[in-house]
């Protein structure tokens, strides 16, 4: 049964990483040119990055409203709406009409589908790594809830890999006119898959059985959340920040910064996240697997200073324009943040009891992204903008990840926690 709900949530999660991270790349690489066209290629990205961000903002509100009937109603219906809402919303942006045929009426529909990603993202996240860690057994946790985490770096995958395709096989003219729409079209076909396999799975048995001993008038979840658990949301938030920032600054900044920064092929810089993501991939489970053994900070720690120290050579291997050494500075950059993306899943869950767990980590999770991920692409761009220099970017990026460690070393431990035992004592 576990592997059957960690294939399904590994699979939905993709999709819905697919979906959103695709929006992330069409930016950086054609929306500042056919939605928000400017003469000025950096203005144009930045309001291109601002209704990328945009999608972060509803990522709370999603949270909010998944959370709770995910802890009213369960875990898989919520999943299986979430998966509905951003493919359809993704559909829609590959027959969106351009800046060209209808002025400012495209942005505007760009930014409301963007709104309706977002808000489906801020559900999916919580549902799918508390399934399989309510379903898993604490001893290996760790490892069993970090694969729906290889989502993301599997839909980035995806979703470049697509892209860098396209980009291969066509002119830049007949992208940027017609080609950019198919990997956004190509989402159905991976919706339907991923529906078909996500309605396979069994609801939560913890969830079930903390269902049975609710209190007929209970609060809603989010009141008891923020009346027992708020130290626990602050310390996933924490935990956020350096994870989310630096994973933006390495996977969508980079498209801005070798092409109008160093004036380098787009390809360039989509292969080297192609291949960094793949290698992501293969390690977010094995870093799961060290928190089992080493205990969820030691191993967040690892990612978080490692971060602060590579953030200089990233930018330093950038610069040399070569492409295996711009390769090279992805790889080691995704590594260093699956260290803390692995743990991430099991360590969040751990931290919320049953009945407020779903609402508790969506929360904690999404409400650090409006801070660090929205934000991270339009600050570094806006940094390079100003400064002409990546070290600016580099010291924005340690600042966050000395946030990180503060709240990694103030929370408690988690490893192998109980969940239903947890819910006995009340904690």
């Amino acid at each position: 049964m576990i592997k059957k709900v960690v294939g399904a949530s590994l699979i939905g999660t993709t999709v819905e990483w697919y979906d959103f991270f695709l929006y992330g790349s069409a930016a950086a690489l054609v929306f500042n040119k056919l939605f928000f066209p400017t003469a000025d290629p950096l203005t144009g990205t930045l309001l291109a990055f601002t209704t990328y961000a945009i999608g972060f903002l509803a990522r709370p509100l999603g949270g909010l409203v998944f959370g709770h009937f995910g802890d009213r109603l369960g875990r898989k219906r919520l999943l299986v709406l979430s998966l509905l809402l951003m493919g359809g919303a993704t559909m829609l942006m590959g027959v969106l009409p351009t800046y060209a045929s209808v002025g400012v009426l495209a942005p505007l529909l760009l930014t409301f589908l963007r709104l309706v990603q977002g808000f489906a993202l801020g559900g999916e996240w919580g549902g799918a790594v508390l399934i399989v860690s309510e379903h898993g057994d604490p001893a290996r946790r760790g490892f069993w809830a970090s694969w729906p985490q290889a989502g993301a770096p599997g839909g980035n995958l995806l979703a470049t890999a697509v892209l860098a395709v396209l980009a291969a096989v066509q002119s830049d003219a007949d992208f940027l006119a017609w080609g950019w729409r198919i990997p956004f079209l190509l989402s159905g076909v991976l919706v339907v898959i991923g529906l078909w396999i996500r309605l396979q799975v069994a609801e939560s048995p913890v969830f079930l059985e903390a269902q049975k001993k609710a209190p007929k008038h209970e609060k809603a979840p989010v009141f008891e959340l923020l009346r027992h658990n708020w130290r626990e949301v602050l310390v996933a938030m924490g935990a956020r920040l350096a994870e989310n920032v630096s994973y933006y600054v390495i996977t969508a900044f980079i498209l801005v910064y070798v092409t109008t920064g160093l004036g380098l092929s787009k390809s360039v810089g989509l292969n080297a996240v192609l291949i960094a993501s793949a290698v992501h991939l293969v390690t977010i489970p094995v870093w799961g697997h060290l928190s089992d053994r080493f205990g969820r900070r030691a191993i967040y720690l690892v990612g978080a200073v490692g971060m602060a120290v590579w953030v200089f050579a990233f930018f330093a291997l950038l610069d040399t324009r070569d492409p295996v050494l711009i390769t090279l500075a992805t790889t080691v950059g995704l590594v260093l943040h699956g260290a803390m993306y692995g743990p991430q899943a099991a360590f969040f869950s751990e931290l919320f009891g049953t009945r407020v767990r779903y609402s508790g980590a969506s929360i904690g999770y999404q409400l650090a992204s409006i801070a660090a991920g929205a934000l991270a692409p339009l600050i570094a761009t806006a940094l390079l903008k100003a400064y002409k220099s990546s070290f600016p970017i580099s010291i924005y990026v340690v600042a966050m990840c000395v946030l990180t460690v503060v709240a990694v070393v103030v929370a408690r431990e988690t490893r192998g926690a109980d969940l239903e035992e947890r819910d006995r004592v009340g904690v």
